[in-house]
């Protein structure tokens, strides 16, 4: 075979990486396993109950599962026995995609086993309403065993919420004859599963839940430490970050401000910040329990800057979360004055011919000292801010390059603070310090990490994490359950398979002006280990350079068994290895 036929042979998902990954043997915890063959496992129900403080208004309107579930945590015990055949279950993702996904289906297709059907559900939850469905076999799951993206079924964002959505579902149920449903997907997706399990439970059709989402905001304390692919995506932006990092002291002259995916938490910048240890991150969450202002703000970077340049330090980096002008205080009123005045005024709006009548418009309406802030703003981010709302009448944050904002209003700052001593007094910069800051020039790139961390091929712990939480999901359906997400715990010591009732995470929370059931986003707790370490160490990241550069993201060798820091600092494991059992060769 010629060089040319090689490369050929290549295409369609066939690199040299992507041949060697579906090779690649995945650990499989003990109780899905019974002479070295992976076997369903059986559930048994215990004394833990979970829920939230609006338990007694979810337990009444998801009246069947709670019954059924009694809220109640399942643990497994043992290999199931008994051989289950006849379930058709059909298997969704939901959101945005996350490194592992194909795992789950992968382990959900192994332990049905040849006596069940396992159906693909295509583009998510708009191909349930549809009914597109199609069966999947062995062959097909040869092809995707530890492959990243979610290409084989694809996904959307529909949210099944209305009359008219429930009996389409209802209608593809009966189509295909369905037993089962398992949703991939985030907090919001997984509310819809918890809502179909109470829709569903009459026609005796179960439902489950796998967590996924990069930005690691669905967790459940030690009971849910992590959601898939946020290994993933926080080793490739680590490894970009590290790259860029190793490049400012070797050109010697220019900052970059980096936004990482991550709208409602922080846990993406903080993991990435504790792989690389940049001269400056910024943590949301903390910025809006501390009340801190965009101008607070700005000079905190601007001093770490300052103080770096007067010590002959003129490069650095500066993580920033893609959600922080959603946290900061005073743009949170801003946005909010500004959605409400966009919906009640859009016919004015729409009216006028250019931005300058518009924001004249605008700031009459507005607050004073809201209408200052925004007339503060560069001119560019002020437009941004009238940008086209969501369906949900939400600004659409991502659009929003937050890192530029910092550059303008950073050197905006820096350049004050060089004109007048009096600006770095409180930096007790020496004379001679202050005169090498003053020669300092602020040079500098923006760059935004989103996209490049999702679909890659995942970690071995997102390989084997997901294909265990597929033989979780598939085996909860073969023992009879529905209304549960399926999590696994003791991740540095062989893993502890759980099933959480996924009503006993609901809570009641004010969306789109009414009360809506949804799990709530975990975000980054300012008291919590991981965030503390880090906060223990930053000031010396801060003060010169410490970084490490962690390199791209190993299936083989010593880091490839690395679990994220934030993981092992918050579950209070002494070793970043995880195990999660014996590694098998899957297919």
């Amino acid at each position: 075979m010629s060089l040319q036929d090689k490369l050929i042979a290549m295409e369609d998902h066939r690199s040299l990486f992507e041949q060697e990954i579906r090779k690649l043997k995945v650990p499989v915890a003990k109780v899905f396993l019974k002479n070295g063959k992976i076997v369903p496992a059986v559930f048994a129900k215990s004394s833990e109950v979970i829920g939230t403080s609006d338990k007694d208004a979810v337990n009444a309107q998801f009246p069947k599962t709670v019954a059924q579930t009694e809220n109640k945590i399942l643990k497994a015990t043992g290999n199931l026995e008994k051989k289950i055949t006849g379930k058709r279950v059909a298997v969704l993702f939901s959101g945005g995609p996350a490194a592992g996904g194909h795992n789950v289906v992968v382990g959900l297709k192994k332990i049905l086993g040849d006596g069940n059907t396992l159906f693909g559900v295509k583009n998510g939850p708009k191909g349930l309403l549809e009914g597109t469905l199609f069966e999947i076999t062995d062959e097909m799951v040869k092809e995707i065993v530890n492959t990243g993206g979610f290409d084989f079924l694809g996904s959307d964002r529909t949210k099944i919420k209305t009359d008219e959505q429930f009996n389409a579902v209802k209608e593809t149920v009966k189509k295909y004859n369905l037993s089962a449903i398992v949703v991939i997907g985030g907090d919001d997706s997984n509310t819809n599963a918890a809502i179909l399990a109470e829709l569903l439970y009459d026609m005796g059709v179960q439902v489950i839940g796998v967590p996924k989402t990069i930005d690691g905001d669905l967790q459940i304390g030690s009971y849910l430490p992590i959601s898939f692919g946020f290994d993933t995506a926080t080793k490739i932006y680590a490894e970009l970050v590290g790259n860029i990092l190793q490049d400012t002291p070797s050109s010697r002259k220019y900052w970059h401000f980096v936004k990482l995916m991550g709208r409602a938490a922080s846990h993406v910048a903080l993991e990435v910040a504790l792989q690389t240890r940049p001269a400056i991150t910024i943590i949301s969450e903390e910025v809006k329990e501390k009340n801190m202002s965009l101008g607070t703000l700005v000079q905190s970077i601007a001093d770490v800057i300052a103080k770096r340049a007067s010590k002959g330090i003129n490069h650095g980096v500066v993580v920033v979360p893609e959600g922080l002008i959603e946290f900061i205080p005073e743009m949170m009123k801003l946005i909010a004055e500004l959605n409400e005045v966009l919906a009640h005024y859009e016919v004015d709006l729409q009216n006028m011919h250019t931005m300058d009548e518009k924001k004249d418009f605008i700031y009459k309406k507005l607050p004073a000292e809201l209408a200052k802030l925004m007339a503060s703003l560069p001119d560019e981010f002020e437009n941004m801010l009238l940008l086209d709302r969501d369906s949900h009448g939400n600004l659409q944050v991502s659009q929003i390059p937050t890192e530029r904002l910092l550059i303008i209003m950073v050197e905006e700052r820096l350049n004050e603070m060089k004109r007048h001593e009096d600006e770095v007094r409180h930096l007790n910069m020496t004379a001679e310090e202050y005169a090498r800051f003053q020669k300092f020039k602020f040079a500098t790139n923006s760059h935004f990490f989103g996209y490049e961390g999702r679909c890659g091929a995942p970690t071995l712990f997102d390989a084997a994490y997901t294909l265990n939480l597929g033989l979780a999901a598939g085996s909860l359906i073969l023992d009879g359950h529905t209304g549960y997400i399926v999590a696994v715990t003791d991740l540095q010591k062989g893993g502890n398979v759980l099933a959480l009732p996924l009503t006993g995470l609901l809570n009641i929370e004010r969306r789109h002006g009414k009360d809506e059931m949804v799990i709530k986003k975990a975000l980054v707790e300012t008291n919590s280990p991981t965030f503390l370490f880090f906060a223990s160490r930053r000031a010396v990241w801060a003060e010169k350079d410490h970084f490490t550069s962690p390199g791209p993201r190993q299936l083989w060798g010593p880091s490839a068994k690395q679990l994220p820091v934030s993981v092992a600092l918050n579950q209070g494991y002494d070793s970043l290895a995880f195990d999660l059992g014996e590694e098998v060769q899957v297919y």
